[in-house]
């Protein structure tokens, strides 16, 4: 059987040892389509309360947001120290846990390049100066980093590893409105040749059973995100959680989650598309826990991987 290229197997090629990324969520960020800006109230699938540091021990920064046209920032020596606090409680973990001998920073929750370029610049610095950190890995949107930030990456790429992640989700306009994203496919693929243009490695994240998608759609979706040079990938599944729009529409008949069976069909068929230089972060996603509603299937991730390579099995592979 061959081992799909995993993310853990590249870094660990490259620097010849477990490197583990440490989720970081700093109070402050947040979305255009949450704040106004394009949009209100977020994408349809996102819970935006839920998003809290993976340590459970930062306090907020209450009433606080930035955007790309915050002119001050008078938290920043908090938000600081909250990225000092949670990379060295989660790291200390990863090491005892996991063996963990070097790190990517991963600024996951939220929009980690919507803020002004210093906030940015000074975060990037703090976080790549803790011990046995090789680089960063950057959530964010296409339409919420400047030209300004991505050079700025592009330097920091020559000498440390940096990786940006960009929500793609679909290439579909019209599904895109329909989660009220507040960009369009256009956008996503202009950022990404951007910064594949500056040399900056670029994973993208794909979900699979957005509303009235078909399959045909949902593997055109990974067909053009390759095409686009895409380095690493994350496949999701959308699953509903309480207390958002999508919940709403699940309530109310009118979003039915997409079937365990139909999201292994089309994972599989996009992994074997995939070309091989493209590396697996995530093959599948899920909750569980009270806030979830919808599918059932997505509670347990270890029979999610134990029939993701079932599925594999017949083609050789496994993950």
């Amino acid at each position: 059987m061959e081992q799909i290229y995993t993310f853990g197997s590249y870094l660990k090629n490259k620097f010849g040892c477990k490197v583990y990324k440490v989720g970081i969520n700093i109070s402050g960020f947040t979305c255009p389509n949450i704040d106004g800006t394009v949009a209100k109230g977020g994408c349809t699938f996102c819970e935006n309360d839920s998003f809290s540091a993976s340590t459970g021990q930062t306090q907020e920064l209450k009433g606080f947001h930035l955007n790309l046209k915050s002119k001050t920032n008078p938290n920043l020596d908090k938000q600081l120290q909250q990225l000092e606090f949670q990379f060295n409680a989660i790291s200390k973990r990863q090491r005892q846990e996991y063996g963990a001998k070097k790190f990517l920073v991963y600024f996951q929750s939220f929009t980690n390049t919507y803020a002004p370029f210093e906030t940015l610049k000074a975060l990037y610095e703090k976080a790549l100066s803790f011990p046995d950190v090789v680089g960063l890995s950057i959530g964010t949107r296409s339409d919420s980093i400047t030209q300004e930030t991505l050079e700025y990456l592009a330097e920091l790429n020559l000498t440390k590893e940096i990786w940006i992640e960009f929500g793609i989700q679909s290439v579909y306009d019209e599904t895109l409105e329909k989660i009220n994203r507040g960009h369009s496919s256009a956008n996503v693929k202009e950022w990404i040749l951007k910064a594949k243009a500056k040399g900056l490695n670029v994973c993208g994240h794909l979900i699979f059973g957005l509303p009235d998608e078909s399959q045909e759609m949902m593997l055109e979706t990974s067909k053009q995100a390759y095409e686009w040079g895409i380095d690493s990938v994350k496949y999701h599944p959308l699953y509903v959680v309480k207390k958002t729009a999508l919940a709403n529409d699940f309530t109310k008949g009118t979003f039915a989650p997409i079937t365990e069976d139909i999201y292994l069909d089309v994972l599989i068929k996009s992994i074997i598309m995939k070309p091989q230089s493209v590396s697996v972060q995530r093959v599948t996603a899920g909750i569980n826990d009270g806030s979830l509603l919808a599918p059932d299937w997505c509670r347990d991730k270890n029979s999610q991987i134990k029939k993701i390579n079932m599925a594999l099995k017949p083609f050789g592979l496994k993950y």
